[in-house]
């Protein structure tokens, strides 16, 4: 079995996660890719995201005294047909210091398919100074599912508060689920130019326009300023997958830009690539 990851495993890169769920794929893939021009299973990318779903985890802490904790906190999230076992919370998008009173933290976590999202449990080590903690509620997002949903906790999660628990299972709000089309994932190569100054530091953004006037949101290619330093380069291929709207079968035109921040953004664009996976998984 070959389980090509091609991925950070650190808090500070990717999505944050330092323990990943790897698929097998065809030795086959991974022959012909090491035979093709000194290509690395990079390439597999857009196949891998078709059998993994990624989730938005975004984590409330209540506004009250001494709600915030400086424990570990992890989550597990149960679907129809597997869980995703323990994922550690390290990585919050938003904040620096993370479950602060009154404050909402944003997470990735990404799995195989699990099935219909049914239950989560999420709770804390009880390690540090201040370990107790309120949890207001927990929204996940699966933009490959089409489904937001809540889970309200509203509950202490403290040895000595509410029943001593530190962890909860919690169920989502039917009335307050979101559904909406799902995404599918794209694979976006980009291609700097091999000319003095090409490369950029900023922000780099892409939209993507279908035939029939539909066009997926403005989407960031990187994921934080360290990214943006390091991809970009002059005459270098980034590749990114990136769950979009679906825009159908031919993309008309693209839109791509930067904010123009950083020391050096101007920036010399070659060319871009993009490979879509279709509904049959080919």
């Amino acid at each position: 079995y070959y389980f090509p990851c091609q991925r950070w495993l650190a808090v500070e890169e990717d999505d944050g996660q330092i323990a990943r769920e790897l698929v097998p794929v065809d030795e086959a893939f991974v022959k012909k890719d090491s035979e093709n021009d000194g290509q690395s299973p990079a390439t597999l990318g857009l196949e891998q995201k078709a059998k993994s779903t990624t989730y938005t985890v975004k984590v409330k802490t209540g506004d009250k005294k001494n709600a915030g904790t400086d424990a570990n906190v992890f989550i597990t999230l149960y679907g129809s047909k597997d869980d995703t076992g323990i994922v550690s919370l390290k990585a919050s998008k938003i904040n620096k210091n993370k479950f602060e009173r009154g404050k909402v933290d944003e997470f990735t976590v990404e799995s195989v398919d699990i099935g219909d999202l049914k239950k989560i449990k999420i709770g804390h080590d009880n390690k540090g100074n201040a370990t107790g903690w309120f949890l207001e509620w927990v929204e996940i997002d699966a933009p490959s599912l089409g489904q937001c949903l809540k889970f309200p906790c509203g509950r202490w999660l403290d040895k000595s508060e509410d029943d001593g628990a530190i962890e909860r299972i919690i169920f989502p709000a039917e009335l307050q689920t979101v559904e909406y089309i799902p995404f599918v994932p794209y694979e976006i190569t980009v291609y700097t130019s091999d000319i003095f100054g090409a490369g950029t530091d900023a922000d780099v953004f892409i939209v993507l326009y279908g035939s029939d006037g539909t066009c997926t949101q403005q989407k960031s290619l990187c994921l934080n300023k360290r990214e943006q330093r390091m991809y970009f380069e002059r005459n270098s291929v980034n590749q990114f997958i990136v769950e979009l709207e679906d825009v159908g079968d031919i993309i008309e035109k693209i839109r791509i830009g930067h904010n123009g921040g950083g020391l050096n953004s101007g920036w010399h664009l070659d060319r871009v690539t993009i490979r879509r996976l279709l509904p049959n998984g080919k």
